[in-house]
């Protein structure tokens, strides 16, 4: 299959995203499916150059955040069963890149300067740039745990594992039908938990490179260097998804496959029948 679907799981519903559209399916509270669904940039996805190794990652990324907001907003304004939804606009960037700006200052700063308090008692800079991985993914595998005890967030986190399951099944020719789409993992080796640990344990070989530069330069590093950080991580999780057969490659994923347990939950039936709908009306 020359082609992977992606997707998201937002308030009710889920969002998946094909080759040329993509559309959002959320259940109203009075129980009907709404499905919202739009083509996708054109231009970034058939321009050669952003089909280069590395700048397709950023621009697929980039879009894919852009996407996640959109239609987690939209999801939210169905669940309160608004009239004028809304997909654009200032409110859908300046929740961007308020997201953006905490979730680097949280999980590749923040643990700079806690790590920064030890480094008089690390004489190797190559140790100090492992503790301060150490300390990142704890953070980010801290931050799911803690959130998942939310009502809301498990709910959500049910959609994600019916989102996989639609995929899961999708991919192996099976019939969309809810009976056989249930029977599939909650587990997806393209998953975005599995791309975010992926980042958080390149973020310490790719900062290990620059050694232990005075504090202003590191901190400047690692917001400068995600973008990088993140290219190099999309190449290799495309690289591990098209591979996923080969044992080594399922070993290397093991990781990210265990931690996608905190990020979902078994759905029930109406909850797939939702992820079903969104997949189906994306060309």
């Amino acid at each position: 299959m020359s082609f992977h679907y992606g997707g998201q799981a937002v308030m009710e519903g889920v969002m998946m995203r094909g080759q040329r559209h993509m559309a959002v399916a959320v259940r109203k509270p009075s129980g009907d499916i709404i499905v919202h669904s739009e083509p996708l940039n054109a231009a970034i996805y058939t321009h050669p150059f952003w089909k280069l190794p590395f700048a397709r990652g950023l621009v697929l990324l980039w879009d894919t955040l852009i996407l996640g907001i959109r239609t987690i907003m939209y999801s939210a304004a169905v669940a309160l069963e608004e009239e004028d939804v809304q997909l654009s606009g200032p409110m859908i960037w300046g929740t961007l890149f308020f997201a953006l700006a905490l979730a680097v200052g949280v999980f590749f700063v923040t643990p700079l300067l806690l790590t920064s308090f030890a480094d008089r008692y690390i004489a190797s800079s190559l140790v100090s740039n492992v503790v301060e991985g150490a300390v990142r993914i704890a953070f980010f595998v801290g931050y799911i745990a803690l959130i998942g005890l939310l009502p809301d967030i498990r709910r959500v986190f049910a959609y994600h594992g019916a989102e996989h399951k639609a995929i899961n099944a999708y991919e192996a020719g099976e019939p969309l039908e809810a009976q056989a789409v249930e029977r599939y993992s909650t587990a997806h080796p393209r998953c975005g938990t599995s791309f975010l640990l992926v980042v958080l344990v390149a973020c310490i070989l790719v900062f290990a490179l620059l050694g232990r530069p005075p504090m202003f330069w590191r901190v400047l590093s690692r917001i400068a260097l995600v973008p990088v950080v993140a290219a190099i991580s999309y190449e290799f999780i495309k690289l591990a998804a098209n591979n996923f057969r080969l044992w080594w490659v399922k070993a290397a994923m093991a990781p990210g496959l265990s931690l996608q347990s905190l990020t979902t939950r078994e759905p029930d039936r109406s909850q797939i029948e939702v992820a079903i709908t969104a997949i189906c009306k994306t060309p």
